[in-house]
């Protein structure tokens, strides 16, 4: 499997299951798409700001459901083999992405894999071990959110050092050189980390650095 990143801003992501795993598919995905729940009961769970519609689908129905959601993904959340089934034989017959929760290890063509994420805006890790170990998920998980601690401040320096240098007219060797000995300082990643320099100071310092030595290298 290949993995994306895929933006659902705007789509529907249907899932067809109310039980825990479900809530934790349609929490994930509301904080982007618009989700729709479907299933005769729900857990005592948190479902995000998903929408929760009650009905008992039963395999034959399921082509209905996603002829009238039109989703962009759907998953199969279900503790029903059969219906399950039939939602990827359905999503499969249209063309749209599954996920399949109730398998592990191997997985259909164009099935879709929802790994653990650590992110740092717009700084985003994935993880995935192909449905394998996902208790190796959640520690490389809970590993990684440490070493990403400021990545998202870094990100923004990073860009906004590069397109003030481009206003500049400093050639793109120099800007990548730039850019790349900022990412390498362990003086900035500290300051970003303790909050004794924010990004703006940090693009200013670098900027000013840049213009004190006229583009010269060390």
């Amino acid at each position: 499997m290949i993995p994306l990143l895929h933006d659902f801003t705007n789509a529907t992501v249907l899932v067809v299951g109310g039980g825990p795993v479900g809530a934790r598919k349609a929490r994930r995905f509301a904080r982007e798409a618009r989700v729709l729940v479907v299933s005769p009961a729900f857990a005592d769970r948190d479902f995000g700001d998903a929408e929760l519609i009650r009905a008992a689908p039963d395999a034959d129905d399921v082509p209905a459901w996603l002829e009238r959601t039109a989703p962009a993904l759907v998953v199969a959340a279900t503790d029903d083999a059969a219906i399950n089934e039939a939602v990827v034989d359905a999503a499969h017959d249209r063309g749209i992405l599954v996920n399949r929760a109730d398998r592990s290890g191997e997985r259909e063509p164009g099935s879709v894999v929802v790994p653990a994420t650590v992110r740092e805006e717009p700084v985003t890790v994935a993880i995935a071990t192909g449905g394998r170990a996902p208790a190796l998920s959640k520690y490389l998980r809970q590993e990684l959110e440490e070493t990403l601690e400021g990545a998202g401040e870094m990100a923004r320096v990073c860009s906004g050092v590069r397109e003030q240098l481009k206003t500049r007219d400093v050639s793109a060797d120099r800007r990548r050189e730039i850019v790349t000995n900022v990412v390498n300082s362990p003086d900035v990643w500290t300051a970003l980390r303790t909050g004794t320099s924010n990004c703006p100071q940090v693009i200013e310092d670098v900027l000013g650095e840049e213009l004190a030595t006229g583009g010269d290298r060390p």
